[in-house]
C-alpha cells in the first residue's frame, strides 16, 4: 500500500524574502491533499553570518554589529508578512537573546558552532510556519532536535537510525491533522545539545524523515528545473534530466554535484522512495525523478568542484609506495574525518585530493611529514566527466592548467589550476 505521508524541503533561497515564501505557501497549499511535512532551511544567507558570529565569538570580538544585521533582516521578511503584534515576533527576539546569552566557556569550536548555527532555522522555521497558519493553511511547528537522534560529533552528526525512526513514528498523529513544518540540517544528541549533520544538510534531513516514515516521495524545491547535466551558470547548454538512476544521482554527489546533498540517496534507495527535484519557481515543470531504473546511453554528466588541494606523499628513502604506507596515509585522513576526490599513485609517491579546510589539512600534512616527504598545492579545481563521449573527452583533456588527469571506463577526471 502507497505511503500516505509526502516530505518537501525547501532550501535558503526558497525562503529568503516575503515573496519567496509566498511561494512557498502556494506550493504547499496546493499539496493540502496529501499528509505533508516540510522541511525549510535558514533564509537566505543565514548560515553564512552566523557563522561570522560564531568567529568572532571564539576570537572574543564583538560579534554584535553582524547579529543586528542578521535580526534586522528577519525582522524586514516579518514586517512584510506578520502584523507586529504576532507571537512570533517574541519568539524570534527570544532567539536572538539565546545567541547573545549564548557561554562559549567549555565549548569547543565545533560545539559552539552548532548551538550558534542552529537558530538560522529555528527562526526560518518560526517565520513560516506563522505565516502559513496567519494565510489559512493548518500547520504545526515541530522541533526536529526531538525527532533526529545523532552522536556527540559537532558539524558532523552521525544518525542514530533506530532511535530516530522510533522518534518519528510519533509525528504520525500530527501529519493526520497538519502540515509539519520543521528545520533542515538539525539533530540533537543524548546530552540535549543541538548537533548540525554537515553544511547544506537539509537534503539530508528531508531524506531521514522521508525514510523513517516511510514517505511515498520526497520532493526538494531547487531554484533550477531539475537535475541538470551540468552547472547552467557555467555551461548555459546544459540540460535536466528526465529521470536520473539512484546510482548515478549517488556518483554525481560523490564527485561534488551541488544541486543534491551527497547523504541524500543512500536512505532513499534503500527503501525504494522516488526522490523529485523540482523548480521552486514554476512547480508546472516536470522536474527530474531519481529512483530504480536502468537507462542507457545518458548524456555526459559535467562537475566542477573548487577550493581543491592536491596532497603528495614521497617516501624519504627510496623504498616503493606499498600496502603499509597506504595504510598510514588513509587511517590519518579517517581520523581527521576527511574525504578523498581523486588519488593516484606512482613507485615512491601517492597523491591525493580533498576538499581545502585550512584547518585539517594543516592537520593532516603535520601528521604525515612524520612518515613522508609531504608536499602540497591550494586553489585547485576538480573537474569530472561522467558518461564522457569523444567530444566532451578531447575538449575537457585539452584545458590549460591540468596537474593530475585520471581516465576510467566511463569517467574523466582532471585536477586544474584554477
Amino acid at each position: 500500500m502507497k505511503s500516505p505521508f509526502h516530505v518537501y524541503k525547501f532550501g535558503g533561497a526558497s525562503v529568503r524574502d516575503a515573496n519567496a515564501i509566498r511561494k512557498v505557501a502556494a506550493i504547499v497549499r496546493a499539496s493540502q491533499d496529501v499528509k505533508l511535512l516540510v522541511v525549510i532551511s535558514a533564509m537566505g544567507k543565514t548560515t553564512n553570518a552566523l557563522e561570522r558570529v560564531v568567529g568572532h565569538m571564539k576570537k572574543g570580538s564583538d560579534f554584535r554589529l553582524e547579529l543586528n544585521e542578521i535580526r534586522a533582516y528577519h525582522q524586514k521578511v516579518m514586517t512584510d508578512l506578520i502584523p507586529k503584534g504576532h507571537s512570533v515576533w517574541q519568539d524570534i527576539d527570544t532567539q536572538f537573546k539565546a545567541i547573545e546569552n549564548q557561554q562559549t566557556a567549555g565549548l569547543s569550536h565545533d560545539q559552539l558552532y552548532d548551538q550558534v548555527v542552529s537558530r538560522g532555522e529555528l527562526m526560518s522555521t518560526m517565520i513560516v510556519s506563522a505565516f502559513l497558519e496567519s494565510d489559512g493553511i493548518n500547520t504545526k511547528w515541530a522541533d526536529v532536535r526531538t525527532y533526529i537522534r545523532t552522536d556527540d560529533c559537532y558539524r558532523e552528526g552521525k544518525v542514530d537510525w533506530e532511535e530516530s525512526e522510533k522518534r518519528i513514528s510519533g509525528i504520525k498523529s500530527l501529519l493526520e491533522e497538519h502540515v509539519v513544518i520543521t528545520q533542515g540540517f538539525l539533530g540533537g544528541n543524548t546530552a540535549g545539545f543541538t548537533t548540525t549533520l554537515g553544511r547544506e544538510g537539509s537534503d539530508y534531513t528531508a531524506a531521514i524523515f522521508g525514510s523513517c516514515l516511510p514517505a511515498a516521495n520526497v520532493t526538494i524545491w531547487k531554484d533550477v528545473p531539475g537535475v541538470m547535466n551540468a552547472d547552467p551558470k557555467r555551461i548555459p547548454d546544459a540540460v535536466p534530466f528526465e529521470e536520473l538512476p539512484f546510482r548515478e544521482a549517488a556518483e554525481m554527489t560523490y564527485y561534488g554535484a551541488s544541486v543534491i546533498h551527497p547523504k541524500t540517496i543512500k536512505p532513499l534507495a534503500n527503501r525504494s522512495i522516488p526522490l523529485l527535484v523540482k523548480n521552486f519557481d514554476d512547480p508546472t515543470l516536470p522536474g527530474t525523478v531519481i529512483h530504480e531504473v536502468r537507462i542507457k546511453n545518458l548524456p555526459p554528466l559535467i562537475v566542477f568542484k573548487e577550493n581543491q588541494c592536491l596532497i603528495s606523499c614521497g617516501v624519504t628513502d627510496y623504498t616503493f609506495i606499498d600496502e603499509q604506507q597506504l595504510s598510514l596515509i588513509f587511517n590519518a585522513i579517517s581520523e581527521l574525518n576527511m574525504k578523498i576526490n581523486v588519488m593516484q599513485n606512482s613507485a615512491i609517491s601517492f597523491s591525493f585530493c580533498v576538499d581545502y579546510r585550512e584547518e585539517k589539512v594543516q592537520q593532516l600534512i603535520e601528521v604525515l611529514a612524520k612518515h613522508f616527504e609531504v608536499y602540497y598545492n591550494t586553489g585547485l579545481m576538480l573537474i569530472t566527466v561522467k558518461n564522457y563521449d569523444d567530444k566532451t573527452y578531447q575538449a575537457y583533456r585539452q584545458r590549460k592548467g591540468i596537474i593530475l588527469e585520471q581516465t576510467s571506463r566511463s569517467t574523466l577526471q582532471l585536477l586544474i589550476r584554477n
